[in-house]
This record gives structure tokens, C-alpha cells and sequence, in this order.
């Protein structure tokens, strides 16, 4: 790893310099107690970005190897004298082998970076266990959201944010500065009383994919079982054919489509449904209910998992021919025909049907390609409001169109056809697009100038039933007061 590009803070002093209680610190001498893999990571950064590094180890000489040659590895007791900024970078049990050094450590600050292996597993933070330990000492709590990973790939390959909390506003002051020089984005979280809540976060396994992820297997288990009805459950007791070697497959890849085409338009339903109570309430500082709200708020692990679900069909379906059985029935058709004497199958409107469909479902994955890669916080940082807006929106609805043709061309003609419906059930397709079609007819109408700029006018602050104060010169030129509806 070169320390070239560690060494350059994303953020840089002109933002620091921007924050008149933040003052550069780069060369003081900063102390980091362990030995670790957090420590090994901690001190590599901290020498990339300028300052002197003492690390304090039980075992010096057989740590020192494992530390960059510009960081000094003494013992513990000869580190802590040796600046007042320490990182204690220890687990939690291991804090009683520190109180040997309660003398040492008096009026410096601590930095507790640890992390539980379960949520809540004690009644008390780790930071304010550490503080209970060491009252002499003034504890920070941060670091600990931050991966060993992203401190020695810097910044910008992991999450910028260091949340911090302390009692002491001098402490988390001069912490937050050693957080900007290192090109992370410091984020004051309060009193020390958030420092379990600020332990817990590292510990919650994706906590904002949950309800997405559970409709996406809501939606999957639901089209599965229609498909599997209709395509293994229908000819097996009506025709007594055995086609259960579909599941693996077939009956997959027809629900994938399925359930990333409900997925994409539940990306831009909220909008709609949010434009609506704007509309129908004249304002748009009535708070949306709650679940509207969550909605709104879970539109990129959604639209994300779109995007997965495509990516799988596209997958699935390269892999359709290679399939023993598809091989089978190629030769089962070509016998057929020969036995028939049939010298030419083909048919026009079906080679049609199925270049339109190829080719429309390729631009509708390569357009869900780019929402997906532009949802990355790394790329997202790089545009602008006005770009992120066009791709995230325009293109999106672009792609749920695209994605609407890709569908048509599928079904064709073949939503007419009796055949087509098994056990009285239509073909899937035909229900996946009933919240896409209201999706991009509530768009049309919405585009209708009418209602575009009656929108527009109250997401500028027009209220329906909003009273305004105005001022008009009487007949002897007086002026009198008086109050009208900004409705009129």
C-alpha cells in the first residue's frame, strides 16, 4: 500500500479551516495503546497523515515489526508520557491491566475506539466503563464505526464518518481535529450518555435493508408459487406431464423478471402517492404518515435490489440453452418436423417479437445498471444535485418505461389467448403491470401543465387556505389593512 495517497486527507485544511473552533494539528504526538489489527491500522494512518505516532505494547520488541518504522513502539508506561491524546485500542476486559497507569494517564484523553460482540451485552457503555476506571481522565468515544480497512485504505474507500461523543467539549474538539486531518468527517453525537447507542450502530447487520429485503422475498415466494401453478402444478394434472425439472430454472427465471419490475416501479410509487397528498392538501408542509414516510426513505435499498433481481434474470436466462432439457427438446422439435416434412418454421412476427424483446430488455438492465452504480455514496459524492436528480429520476422513470416495453413485447398478442390462461389464472406478466402502468399514468398526468404547476407552486411554499396580510390606500389616501386568501 503506498502512503502517498493516504497521506492526502479527503477533506483537506480548507474545510477544517472553514470551522473556526477546528485548528490544524498535524505533527503532535499522538499515543495508541495495543497492538491489534484496529492499532497496526490506527498508527499507519495517523504517520500518513502527519503526526508522530507512540505506540504502547506489553511486548515492544516483538511488536515493533508489525508498526510502520515512523511510528516509536516503547511500553505503555513510557507512551502515555509521552503525549496527552491516547487511543486506547484494547478489548474491554482488557481494560483492568491499564489501571497500573492511573497515575500516568491523569488529565490526558482518552480515545475509546472498542466495539461488544453483542448489542447491549452491558448495562453500561464501554467508553463510561472505561471513565468509571479512570476518573482523572477525560474519555472521547469514536473511531469505532470506522473499519481497520478503511483506515488504511483511507477515506475514501469506507464510510467518512467518525461520530464522537464526550463530556468534555475541549476533548471532543481536539479529537474531532485529529478526525479531519486523518480525511474523515467528524460528527458531534453529544454527551457521553450516546455512547452506547454509538457501539451498537457497527453491531446491527444492515438495518435499513430489512423491510426491503423481506418484500423482495414477499414478492418473489408470491410469484414463485403462481408460476410454479401455472407452469409444473396445471400440465401435471391436467396433462399428467411431468415438468418439475422446471423449478430449478424456468419457474426462477420467470419470477425474477417478475419481482424486479414490481420492485422498480415501488421505487417511484411513494413519489407519486406523495405528490397526491401534496395536491390533495394544498401544502407541502403536512407531515406524510409514517409508513409513507419509511417508503420514501427505503426507495434506494429497493431500487437496488431491483437491480439485483434483473441482474439474476439476465444471468439466468444466458444460461437457458445450456440447459440437458432444452437440448432434448431442440432435437424432439427437429424430428418432428422432419417426420412432418416441414421444411421451413419460420415465422415473422415471432423472430420479430423476440429481437424487440432482447434488445429492450438489454437497454432497460444497462439503464437499472447505472441507477444502481450512481445510489454508490462514492460516485453520488461526485455529481451534483442537478445530475443526481436527471439520473435517479428521469432515468429512472426512462427505465421503468423501457422496462414496460421489455414486458409487452414478452406477452405480445399472448394475453388474448385462452390457452394462455391456466386453471382460469392470466399469465404473470399480465399482473406485473398494473402498479407500473399507475405509475407511469399518474406521471403523464402529472406532467399535464395544470397540475405540474399547481405542484410546483406548493413545493415553492403555496399553501391552499393560507391567509396573507396586504395593505391598500383608502379614498382619502389613508392606508388600511386587511387580509385575503392566497388561494384566490
Amino acid at each position: 500500500m503506498s502512503g502517498g495517497d493516504m497521506a492526502k486527507p479527503l477533506l483537506g485544511h480548507g474545510s477544517m479551516e472553514g470551522d473556526p473552533s477546528i485548528t490544524p494539528a498535524a505533527g503532535r504526538t499522538i499515543g495508541v495503546l495495543g497492538s491489534g489489527d484496529f492499532a497496526r491500522s490506527l498508527a499507519i494512518r495517523l504517520v500518513c497523515s502527519g503526526f508522530k505516532v507512540v505506540v504502547g505494547s506489553r511486548n515492544p520488541k516483538r511488536k515493533a515489526g508489525l508498526f510502520p518504522s515512523a511510528a516509536e513502539v516503547t511500553f505503555q508506561a513510557e507512551a502515555v508520557k509521552k503525549t496527552d491524546v491516547i487511543f486506547v485500542a484494547v478489548f474491554r476486559e482488557h481494560y483492568s491491566t491499564l489501571c497500573d497507569l492511573a497515575d500516568v494517564l491523569a488529565g490526558k484523553i482518552l480515545v475509546d475506539v472498542s466495539n461488544n460482540t453483542k448489542i447491549n451485552h452491558h448495562k453500561e457503555s464501554n467508553a463510561e466503563y472505561l471513565a468509571s476506571l479512570f476518573p482523572a481522565c477525560t474519555v472521547v468515544k469514536g473511531f469505532n464505526v470506522v473499519s481497520a480497512w478503511t483506515l488504511q485504505s483511507g477515506a475514501r474507500d469506507g464510510n467518512k464518518q467518525v461520530l464522537i461523543c464526550s463530556n468534555n467539549q475541549e476533548a471532543k474538539r481536539t479529537v474531532a481535529e485529529i478526525a479531519q486531518v486523518m480525511g474523515f468527517t467528524p460528527v458531534d453525537m453529544g454527551c457521553m450518555s450516546s455512547a452506547c447507542e454509538i457501539e451498537n450502530i457497527p453491531l446491527r447487520l444492515l438495518p435499513a435493508w430489512k423491510i426491503p429485503i423481506f418484500l423482495a422475498l414477499g414478492l418473489f415466494l408470491c410469484f414463485f408459487t403462481y408460476n410454479l401453478v401455472r407452469q409444473v402444478i396445471h400440465p401435471y394434472i391436467r396433462e399428467q406431464k411431468n415438468k418439475f425439472y422446471k423449478i430449478p430454472i424456468e419457474v426462477v427465471n420467470t419470477t425474477l423478471p417478475c419481482v424486479a419490475y414490481v420492485m422498480l416501479s415501488l421505487v417511484y410509487l411513494p413519489g407519486v402517492l406523495a405528490a397526491c397528498s401534496q395536491l390533495y392538501y394544498g401544502t407541502k408542509y403536512r407531515r406524510f404518515p409514517d409508513w409513507l414516510d419509511q417508503w420514501l426513505q427505503h426507495r434506494k435499498q429497493i431500487g437496488l435490489l431491483s437491480f439485483f433481481c434483473a441482474a439474476l434474470h439476465a444471468v439466468y436466462s444466458l444460461c437457458l440453452p445450456m440447459r440437458r432439457s432444452h437440448r432434448y427438446q431442440l432435437i424432439e422439435m427437429a424430428v418432428k418436423q422432419a417426420v412432418e416434412k416441414k421444411m421451413n418454421i419460420w415465422v415473422e412476427e415471432e423472430v420479430w417479437r423476440m429481437e424487440i424483446y432482447i434488445s429492450v430488455g438489454i437497454i432497460a438492465l444497462g439503464l437499472l445498471s447505472l441507477l444502481a452504480i450512481t445510489s454508490l455514496p462514492s460516485i453520488a459524492n461526485s455529481l451534483n444535485w442537478r445530475e443526481f436528480s436527471f439520473i435517479q429520476s428521469t432515468l429512472g422513470f426512462i427505465a421503468l418505461v423501457i422496462s414496460t416495453l421489455h414486458t409487452l413485447t414478452y406477452g405480445w398478442s399472448r394475453a388474448f389467448d385462452e390457452n394462455q390462461y391456466k386453471f382460469y389464472l392470466p399469465p404473470t406478466y399480465t399482473l406485473t403491470l398494473l402498479v407500473p402502468c399507475t405509475v407511469i399514468l399518474a406521471k403523464v398526468i402529472f406532467s399535464l401543465p395544470c397540475i405540474q404547476q399547481r405542484l410546483l407552486r406548493i413545493r415553492r411554499g403555496w399553501e391552499k387556505g393560507r391567509y396573507v396580510k396586504f395593505v391598500l390606500p383608502s379614498a382619502t389616501g389613508e392606508y388600511s389593512s386587511g387580509e385575503t386568501s392566497s388561494n384566490v
